[in-house]
C-alpha cells in the first residue's frame, strides 16, 4: 500500500481536497497521512525524515502532496524520498502573467482572507444546531433552506455540512410514523414552502442505517421504510417539492447538488 502525505505550513485542507480527489481516479488503496502547520526549518527537517523512514520501510516512495507558502520549507521537504506534487507554485507564475499582479505569499491565509465568511459559517452551524429536527419552528423564516425527509434519510449532517462548508442557515424537519396516514405539510412549512428540499433514500439502505440505531425494531423493519418513503415521495411530487435520493451519495456531494438545484448563495469566498 502506497503512503500519501499531504502537508502544509497551514491547515493542509487545500492538499487533502486536491490529493483526495486526483487519487480517486486511481484503482489502488494509499495509506493517508495528513501533517499541517509545518512553520520551522526543525519541523519541515522532521517530517522529511518521517517520509524517509516509509520509504525505507516499505520500499515505495511516498506521494507528497504539499501547499507550502515558505520556499525555504518547501525545499526541504522536497528534498525527501518522496515524490512531492506542490499545488500552490503550480498555478501561481500562470495565474501571476494572467493578472500582471504578483503574489504576496502569507501564512495562515484561509482564515486571515476571509473572516466574514469565517463569521458566516459559524452562525450557520449555531442556527443547523438551533433548528434540527423540527425544534424552533418559529426560527424557520430566518432559514435560508429547510431539508424535509424521513428519520435518517441525511438531513442532519446535511444541514451541518451545508453551514459549516458554505454558511447557509439549513433548518430540517423529519416526517415521522405517526404523520403517514394522513401526510400533509404543516402551516411552518407552508408558510415557507419555497424554501422546501426534500430528501430521500432507498428502503433498503434506510433499513440498515435505522437497524444500527433501533435493532430489530418496526422502525428499522423494510415494510416500514418503503411505507414511509412511498408517502413522502408522494407528498414532493404533490407538491411540488424538489427532492434528491441520497442513497449513493456523500455529504460533499448531496450539499453541492443541493446548491446547484436552488441557486443558494454561498459564504465560502
Amino acid at each position: 500500500m502506497r503512503t500519501a502525505f499531504y502537508i502544509s505550513d497551514g491547515t493542509a485542507i487545500t492538499a487533502e481536497v486536491f490529493g483526495h480527489a486526483l487519487l480517486t481516479l486511481f484503482p489502488a488503496e494509499f495509506e493517508h497521512v495528513t501533517i499541517p502547520f509545518v512553520e520551522t526549518s526543525d519541523m519541515a527537517e522532521q517530517v522529511k525524515q518521517r517520509i524517509n523512514d516509509r520509504y525505507k520501510t516499505t520500499g515505495q516512495r511516498p506521494l507528497i502532496f504539499q501547499t507550502f507558502v515558505d520556499d525555504q520549507l518547501r525545499q526541504i521537504i522536497n528534498s525527501s524520498n518522496g515524490v512531492c506534487y506542490d499545488f500552490l507554485n503550480t498555478f501561481v507564475e500562470p495565474i501571476q502573467r494572467e493578472l500582471g499582479v504578483a503574489p504576496v505569499p502569507k501564512t495562515h491565509r484561509t482564515h486571515s482572507m476571509h473572516e466574514k465568511s469565517y463569521d458566516f459559517r459559524i452562525d450557520a452551524v449555531n442556527f443547523a444546531l438551533a433548528n434540527d429536527d423540527g425544534s424552533n419552528l418559529k426560527n424557520f423564516a430566518q432559514a435560508d433552506i429547510i431539508l424535509v425527509g424521513v428519520s435518517r434519510s441525511g438531513k442532519t449532517p446535511t444541514s451541518l455540512y451545508l453551514a459549516l462548508q458554505y454558511g447557509i442557515k439549513a433548518a430540517n424537519y423529519p416526517f415521522v410514523e405517526e404523520d403517514m396516514q394522513h401526510l400533509h405539510l404543516p402551516d411552518v412549512l407552508l408558510r415557507n414552502r419555497e424554501k422546501l428540499f426534500g430528501l430521500t433514500i432507498t428502503p433498503e439502505r434506510l433499513s440498515q442505517i435505522r437497524e444500527q440505531r433501533r435493532a430489530n425494531s418496526r422502525y428499522a423493519s423494510l415494510r416500514q421504510c418503503q411505507l414511509e418513503l412511498a408517502e413522502v415521495e408522494n407528498l414532493y411530487l404533490r407538491e411540488q417539492i424538489p427532492y434528491l435520493n441520497s442513497t449513493h451519495l456523500s455529504i460533499e456531494e448531496i450539499s453541492a447538488k443541493i446548491i446547484a438545484k436552488t441557486g443558494l448563495k454561498r459564504h465560502k469566498y
